[in-house]
């Protein structure tokens, strides 16, 4: 059996210090307030945006709390680099092998009936979260929030923004019809779909002449096709609605209950005016880094302000500790490989020669020579000139039993087998090795190790899930073009409807791992550059410390307090590591870079040497001769 073998070269950032995690855990301490009440936290999330992107021009207020509080500059998403996936780690600080929110699609094995009974439901739709809750045991993620746990404390608690990672922070609360319960408003408030609000909101809301419903996203939303550009507008007016219930609605009502509190706030922008941008239709230049995704970061850092400004005016700033994180960074949409059958194919929605919706299905599906059918279209059978509609995939003679799935996602795709079938698990990875597109597989520990993988336990994606493990996780190329920064101008090949030049997450580069998180507020350091790794799992494992809860969750995959960010809080070392695969027949190797403390492992970048943003074509070159 080939033999994964690990370099760690341990370096000191501060000074050693050889503790237990329990230890660090008591040191930190809880920074209470002189009467014992915990202070309040507001998690403020701007969905996509880069850790090296924010300037004191592109985005004012978050430099600000970067600079004058804690600036975690060696931050981590977890990988695959997506957001519902990194919303389940910031609500209960799990790792993905916990939490079985691997992507923002999935392979659920039953057929999802608010997903028009598809298999491969896409996660940020509320009722699908439910559904999901509903056939997992009640709980799809099987770990508690910080949400829950705060609100059975005693706790106000709320949840505003982008429709699915909204609710994932207290997705268990069903009824959410009055005072015990959190108040959630996000895309879907208002409708048939929308977690009902309390008579206290909706007479909150009326009092500030505010709608009982969300702002629809208007021409944001808008991502175009192959022939017309996206948006060209942030999405100012949605989010302009979230902000106003915050400041004018939640923190005042907050306030009048006099008890501590804790307030989500998932800004849609940057993610959504990047992925939509129309500013560079088909061409890889200026990419996410025209002005309509400068608008969007701008849009979110505005309401950022507005917030703060609310807590100043109400009095609240002292008393409530600030946490940003963005859920992943971001990169520009590649559509183009010299090596794919289907884009030597011709399709009416996708110009000649590039990688069509659905590339992997539609090439696993020929190289494997088994029929490809549409999970998002009542199984149909998919051949020709087509493409899945989703471009998810069931091959095998029968759609029903599949013999593999494939969940299309964005910068990496996953791939289920049912049958844990090992030979066709070798033969799908044969396949994938011969794609100029693929950097970097990881596989499931139970089928066994294959020359040029590494296992999926190596990542954090192996624990206590209870939704079905993938088999095959599929990283896509990265590199970078435009800049002289590689983080804000990573570029990559991405399974998705959106065109080359618009923007795409979820792969295993430095570009989408590298988030931007900062913090500031009464339990912070001030004037702190923290040089330790941190990672999303963090966020929710350092808030339950703040607030003094005790989860009481299954699974050992968790995040650490970043104690070091607290005043008087220990610092503990940190070590680096490399581990690279044994070589596949044509030399491929998967090279995994990562950061440790303690326990936790950071993940840097992984894939294929110099296939991957941060990971050159010498990476792993020592260890595999060692």
């Amino acid at each position: 059996m080939p033999q994964v073998r690990v370099l760690e070269e341990i370096f000191m950032r501060r000074f050693v210090v050889t503790l237990s995690l329990g230890l660090i855990l008591a040191s930190a301490g809880t920074a209470f307030a002189q009467n014992g009440t915990p202070h309040n936290v507001i998690l403020f999330v701007p969905d996509g945006l880069r850790g090296r992107i924010v300037t004191t021009e592109t985005a004012p207020a978050m430099a600000a709390v970067r600079d004058t509080g804690v600036n975690f500059r060696n931050s981590h998403s977890l990988f695959p680099t997506f957001t519902t996936a990194n919303a389940s780690a910031m609500a209960t600080g799990h790792y993905l092998g916990d939490t079985g929110d691997f992507s923002n699609t999935i392979y659920t094995g039953y057929p999802v009936a608010p997903a028009d009974g598809t298999v491969t439901p896409f996660l940020e739709v509320d009722p699908v979260i439910l559904d999901a809750d509903e056939h997992f045991g009640g709980d799809y993620l099987n770990a508690e929030t910080i949400l829950k746990m705060a609100r059975a404390k005693g706790f106000s608690t709320a949840a505003l923004g982008k429709l699915g990672p909204t609710l994932i922070f207290d997705h268990t609360d069903k009824t959410g019809a009055d005072g015990l319960h959190s108040i959630v408003i996000d895309d879907a408030t208002g409708g048939k779909n929308g977690v009902p609000l309390s008579d206290e909101t909706k007479a909150a809301l009326a009092k500030a002449g505010l709608p009982l419903a969300t702002s629809a996203r208007g021409d944001n939303g808008k991502a175009g096709d192959a022939r017309t550009p996206g948006t060209v507008v942030a999405n100012t007016a949605q989010q302009a609605y979230f902000a106003d219930v915050a400041a004018r609605v939640v923190l005042p009502m907050f306030k009048a209950r006099n008890k501590p509190f804790v307030l989500v706030f998932w800004s849609r922008d940057p993610d959504g005016s990047q992925h939509n941008n129309g500013d560079s239709l088909n061409t890889v230049t200026p990419g996410i880094n025209g002005p309509t995704s400068l608008a969007g970061i701008k849009n979110a850092d505005n309401n950022l302000a507005q917030l703060r400004k609310a807590l100043d005016d109400l009095s609240l700033a002292a008393s409530t500790n600030i946490i940003i994180a963005s859920d992943h960074g971001f990169s520009t949409i590649s559509k183009q490989s010299k090596t794919s059958p289907a884009a030597k194919i011709s399709y009416d929605d996708t110009p000649t020669d590039f990688l069509p919706m659905g590339f992997l299905a539609i090439d696993l599906a020929r190289a494997l020579d088994l029929p490809l059918f549409d999970p998002n279209d009542k199984n149909a059978r998919v051949a020709g000139t087509a493409h899945p509609k989703a471009g998810n995939g069931l091959l095998g003679q029968d759609p029903a039993k599949p013999d593999l799935v494939v969940a299309t996602n964005g910068g990496s795709d996953l791939l289920y087998l049912p049958n844990r079938d090992k030979k066709l698990a070798q033969r799908a990875i044969k396949a994938l090795l011969e794609q100029d597109y693929v950097s970097g597989l990881f596989v499931d520990d139970k089928l066994g190790r294959f020359p040029g993988t590494l296992p999926m336990s190596q990542v954090g994606l192996k624990g206590s899930a209870v939704t079905p493990s993938p088999s095959i996780v599929v990283n896509f190329r990265s590199y970078v073009e435009g800049c002289d920064v590689p983080t804000n101008c990573s570029v990559e090949v991405a399974d998705t409807v959106l065109r080359q030049g618009q923007g795409m997450h979820g792969s295993f580069g430095r570009g989408d791992t590298l988030n931007f998180m900062a913090a500031i507020g009464p339990d912070f350091k001030a004037g702190y550059t923290d040089p330790l790794p941190v990672s999303n799992a963090d966020i929710g494992m350092t808030i339950t410390q703040l607030l003094g809860l005790r989860p009481a969750g299954a699974g050992g995959l968790t995040g650490r307090v970043m104690s070091e960010a607290l005043p008087n809080g220990v610092i503990p070392g940190a070590a680096d590591g490399t581990i690279v695969s044994q070589p596949a027949a044509n030399g491929l190797r998967t090279v995994l870079k990562f950061q440790r403390v303690l326990s936790q492992r950071y993940f840097d970048v992984a894939g294929f040497p110099g296939r991957t943003v941060g990971l050159d074509a010498d990476a792993g070159k020592q260890t595999a001769g060692k």
